[in-house]
């Protein structure tokens, strides 16, 4: 046992205004994801590895931040907090409040590469896999910003390294708040760096986005459902348990699922696809 564990004392405000208003590290973890995202869509293009340019890049970019910001938005209270949308259903509009759900922000990026991949005639799948390859920069990005807030804390641990985040919602009450694991830095490791250089790997080593559609979609739908299931066995669940498991994992299954679908189909003949 250490003689004290560390107490979370990070201000989640980059520049504070007023007591409650200013730039957040959070919104400039976005803001970091979606800058990324750009850059690498770009670095594609300059190495031959992607036909679209600045300019449809910028357009995409744009479709997937209302996809992203919409979707998790929306899935936070439909999945997470569905009896707090039945009593205060303006409350979804309080965006400077918090709440985001990395699975609903998935539906929204599909639905958005969707609609963008119709306006603009070319393959959805070909797009997606372009975009799945970047995605983990912003989850890395989101989950640092989860750590500097204090929130979405791990479950109580006697690790050396475990955190006392002492305005955690889970802790207010107590005496004294409990250590925890920083299970935010430990998702920040498996869903962005390893993710991350998981899918570089497959874009740069492969042909799998110009000859097989869809498959580094399946891949990234898996790989994330995995190292979700990983990193929530070391999180405070946020939100009752569905069979036993907690929603994020259970929301995975249906991610394993979808990949699997979109690895299988990649291997069938083209003319039966």
């Amino acid at each position: 046992m250490p003689l004290a564990f560390w107490v979370h004392d990070l201000d989640p405000f980059f520049i504070k205004f007023t007591e409650n208003f200013g730039i957040r590290y959070y919104g400039l973890a976005y803001l970091a994801g979606f800058l990324t995202a750009s850059g690498l869509l770009l670095l594609y293009h300059r190495c031959g590895r992607s036909p679209y340019g600045l300019n449809t890049i910028t357009d995409l970019m744009t479709a997937i931040v209302f996809g992203v910001l919409l979707g998790g938005r929306l899935g936070y209270f439909l999945l997470y907090q569905i009896d707090l949308l039945r009593s205060d259903p303006l409350g979804i509009l309080r965006v400077w409040e918090g709440g985001m759900a990395s699975h609903g922000g998935f539906i929204g990026v599909l639905l958005a590469l969707w609609w963008w991949a119709r306006r603009h005639q070319v393959s959805t799948l070909h797009v997606a896999d372009l975009v799945v390859t970047t995605a983990p920069a912003g989850l890395l990005f989101g989950r640092v910003a989860n750590f500097i807030n204090g929130e979405l804390v791990g479950r109580v641990s006697t690790a050396p390294w475990a955190v006392i985040f002492p305005h955690n919602e889970i802790d207010r009450g107590l005496r004294s708040a409990l250590p925890r694991h920083p299970s935010q830095l430990y998702n920040a490791t498996l869903e962005g760096v390893l993710l991350l250089a998981y899918m570089q790997w497959r874009f740069w080593r492969s042909t799998a986005v110009r000859d097989q559609p869809g498959r580094l979609s399946g891949e990234f739908l898996i790989a994330y459902a995995i190292v979700r299931m990983i990193g929530e066995q070391f999180r405070e669940p946020d939100a009752s348990l569905v069979f036993g498991l907690s929603r994020g994992s259970f929301y995975s299954i249906f991610l394993v699922i979808a990949g699997v679908y979109l690895v299988a189909r990649t291997r069938r003949p083209a003319a039966t696809r």
